[in-house]
């Protein structure tokens, strides 16, 4: 197959190949490529231009796709962070309001109830942390 390929379109040295990595060439990139040079060594020099023109639209047409799946990707991430840190926010906001709430339940519970108000107190202010902060894991 190598006789077939002008020199100027032979590789001049060989590289390995990585699934997934740089080196790597999807098949059908890889028949469009070989057609190409079929198409030029059998049109001859005066259809290079036209075969390579086509060969280029397909190179774009693959920059183009890569480009907005890495876009989506991009997307996708950005999304997850800033549901991320509205979750955090959020959770902080709970933690505070907890505390400042907590103050004055425990002094009402204290007085009218003693130790088992103020503790049945806060075992609903941590009860309502935990569940939230639960409810956040399962997301």
């Amino acid at each position: 197959m190598s006789e077939q390929i002008p020199p100027q379109y032979r590789p001049q040295q060989a590289r390995p190949r990585q699934p997934g990595g740089a080196h790597h060439v999807d098949p059908e990139t890889r028949r469009d490529v070989a057609a190409a040079l079929a198409a030029r060594t059998e049109l001859g020099p005066e259809y290079e231009e036209h075969v390579a023109a086509g060969l280029a639209e397909r190179v774009e047409q693959l920059a183009a796709m890569r480009t907005a799946e890495l876009r989506h990707a991009a997307e996708v991430s950005g999304n997850q962070e800033s549901a991320e840190r509205t979750s955090l926010r959020h959770r902080f906001v709970l933690g505070i309001v907890s505390l400042g709430a907590g103050i004055p339940i425990t002094a009402i519970s204290a007085d009218q109830s003693g130790l088992l108000g103020l503790v049945v107190a806060w075992a609903g202010i941590v009860g309502v942390n935990v569940a939230a902060g639960r409810s956040h894991l399962r997301r």
